[in-house]
């Protein structure tokens, strides 16, 4: 039996069933045995029979089919509350021959129930939010995950026959008759995902539970008899085997004989000494650990930097971290003065080579296959390098020298398309230009309208759009672009030249297009604040109509709010009548009747002289607002 928190696991010779208790103030009746149950004892005259149970796994809900009664006994000691028993989880075995193992040696050890806390809670008064299982038969072992669903996280094949195993919060360490094994587990990938809601998204990113486990380490002994685990120190029990090879044989051919698999009868206790020995090993420190698989990591990177193992082994690295990370943060909860600090240290360190690990994931995802490629982003943000350390690490190879990874620029769009405070250098940024231009030259649009690529170099980059308008023919927006460039040059001829390419309607759907052609921040909450690009700037003396025409449509389209559009303005009435007359959304139209009624009322009563401000809109405009004026 295993115990942890509310569950309850319980393991026979070839099944096992975890049960969860839940305290409740009614008393809940209990179910009698069906009589099916009560007669699945089978009778006396089938001994003569091999009777091999069925394989079945049943999670969740399901486990209550396995025709296992269970009822809960008060002993008077549960201060007046009654507990209901929910089934979670069944697997029932059936006996395999396996080589150096008999049937009747077939039978499940090492049950356990293991606990795991976030970052966020307390060891002492918090319920754990992560509870695995774990149990294993001398060929294979399977760990289950409770919490939030159950789940079969990882099937531990081993290559030979496993006498008993322990599971740590990095490592499950199993024994064999002569050596002492370490693999790999999945309990940091859980825990992650239970207290970060960012995991799996374009912020934040972990290796998937499902990721095969591996062997790592391999300690030889002679006799081992049992282990067992306490912090980082694995403690074994051995002794030197006094049976000769030829007793050995003979008693496993006598216990093949057997007809009932389910009987097993016990060794006796031999009353010579066997000469024990005890072993105290401390496993090697998770950063040690980490460096020497960043020392194979490269090797394998030089061999085949796609290959899989390379990735898989820097996934190791990062879910070892990871649970190195949430014991530091229980440690650092409980310590004291000089502890504390040592412990803040050491995290220090931990998140050092996490963000490094991260650098080095990002970096095999940014040059991986289209179907992975999407993991270069989250991981690179969790390394904290900057755009300019990133293009440092994705450089063209030697011999595809305009090749870059799909991660890579699958980053970098995402990148130029939020709306960040960094700005580039012009070296960085004309970079990025020819990075496009050569992998994706639809993008130059949308990347020089970036508010990252302010320092771009103008002419270069007219240059790339020209020579993009000469490949893919004219567009609207890009002519804008190329206007742009040309405003930045001082070049107003051709800048005004390129403006009037277009009908005033079509700029304003180039406008709508790419938003960002006028303004930078729009969008989002209406508190976010938004900057006028110098493109805006410029309509606002010359054309002040194509803006006002612009900003409605970016408002209509939701790529403006009312609020962050009086900010493009220094006189507002002109966009708010606009607004007015284009506007179906009630509760626009009611805010900016209020807007306009209050500047009318304010001209009427002014002592002094009414504004010298033109409008934009005639006194004919202005009589369909008069209806409405009562309001």
């Amino acid at each position: 039996v295993a115990l942890c928190g509310s569950y309850v696991a319980i393991q026979a010779e070839l099944e096992v069933l975890v049960l969860k208790l839940e305290a409740t103030t009614e008393r809940t009746a209990t179910e009698e045995p069906s009589e099916s149950l009560k007669c699945a004892d089978f009778p006396e005259d089938q001994g003569d029979f091999l009777l091999v149970p069925k394989h079945q796994e049943l999670l969740g809900d399901r486990a209550k089919d396995c025709d296992i009664p269970v009822n809960v006994e008060q002993t008077g000691l549960e201060d007046g509350r009654h507990y209901t028993v929910f089934y979670v989880l069944f697997r029932r075995f059936t006996p395999e021959f396996f080589q150096g193992c008999s049937v009747e040696e077939m039978q499940l050890h090492s049950l356990q129930l293991y606990p795991m806390f976030t970052s966020k809670q307390s060891v002492s008064v918090d319920e754990p939010a992560c509870i695995f299982c774990f149990f294993s038969l001398p060929t294979a072992g399977h760990l289950y995950s409770l919490r939030g669903g159950v789940e079969h996280l990882s099937a531990y094949q081993y290559p030979e026959k496993v006498l008993q195993a322990v599971l740590t919060d990095h490592l499950l360490q199993v024994i064999t008759k002569n050596a002492l094994q370490s693999f790999t587990v999945r309990c940091a990938a859980v825990a992650a995902r239970v207290e970060d809601p960012y995991i799996d998204t374009t912020m934040k990113a972990c290796p998937p539970c499902s990721l095969e486990v591996c062997a790592l380490r391999m300690q030889l002994f002679i006799g081992l008899r049992s282990v067992c685990a306490y912090g980082r120190h694995v403690i074994l029990l051995s002794t030197a085997d006094t049976e000769t090879p030829e007793e050995t044989e003979r008693h496993t051919q006598r216990r093949g004989l057997s007809k009932r698999w389910a009987i097993s009868s016990p060794k006796e206790t031999s009353t010579v000494g066997h000469g024990w020995n005890l072993y105290v090993v401390d496993t090697v420190p998770p950063l040690t650990l980490y460096q020497e698989m960043v020392e194979y990591s490269q090797r394998y990177a030089e061999n085949n930097p796609q290959g899989l193992s390379l990735r898989h082994l820097l996934g190791e690295a990062h879910l070892l971290l990871r649970s190195c990370l949430l014991e530091s943060s229980e440690r650092q909860q409980g310590g004291e003065g000089a502890r504390k600090m040592a412990a803040q240290m050491h995290r220090e360190e931990l998140e050092e080579a996490f963000r490094q690990n991260c650098a080095q994931l990002g970096d095999s995802f940014s040059r991986g296959s289209q179907k992975d490629c999407h993991l270069a982003l989250p991981y690179y943000r969790m390394s904290r390098l900057s755009v300019t350390e990133v293009m440092s690490r994705n450089r063209p190879l030697p011999g595809c020298p305009h090749s870059y990874g799909p991660g890579f620029l699958f980053y970098l769009k995402h990148y130029l398309l939020e709306e960040t405070d960094q700005i580039l250098c012009q070296e960085d940024a004309d970079e990025v230009t020819i990075i496009f231009s050569q992998s994706e030259p639809s993008m130059l649009v949308s990347v020089c309208a970036s508010p990252c690529m302010m320092n771009v170099d103008p002419a270069a980059t007219l240059q790339l759009l020209q020579h993009l308008e000469d490949t893919s023919g004219v567009s609207v927006p890009l002519t804008i672009t190329m206007a742009t460039m040309m405003l930045r040059l001082g070049n107003m001829a051709r800048y005004a030249e390129l403006m009037e390419r277009h009908a005033e309607m079509l700029l304003v759907y180039g406008f709508i297009e790419e938003p960002r052609l006028l303004l930078h921040g729009g969008g989002g909450d209406k508190h976010t604040q938004v900057c006028p690009t110098a493109l805006a700037r410029q309509l606002a003396d010359s054309q002040p109509g194509l803006l006002v025409a612009g900003m409605v449509a970016l408002h209509e389209n939701s790529k403006v709010q009312l609020e962050q559009a009086d900010h493009i303005f220094k006189v507002c009435v002109d966009l708010w009548e606009a607004m007015l007359m284009a506007s179906s959304q009630d509760a626009v139209i009611q805010e900016l009747l209020f807007r306009l009624a209050s500047v009318y009322i304010d001209r009427l009563t002014a002592s002094e002289s009414p504004t010298k401000h033109k409008s934009l809109k005639s006194a004919d405009d202005l009589v369909q607002l008069q209806c409405c004026l009562h309001l």
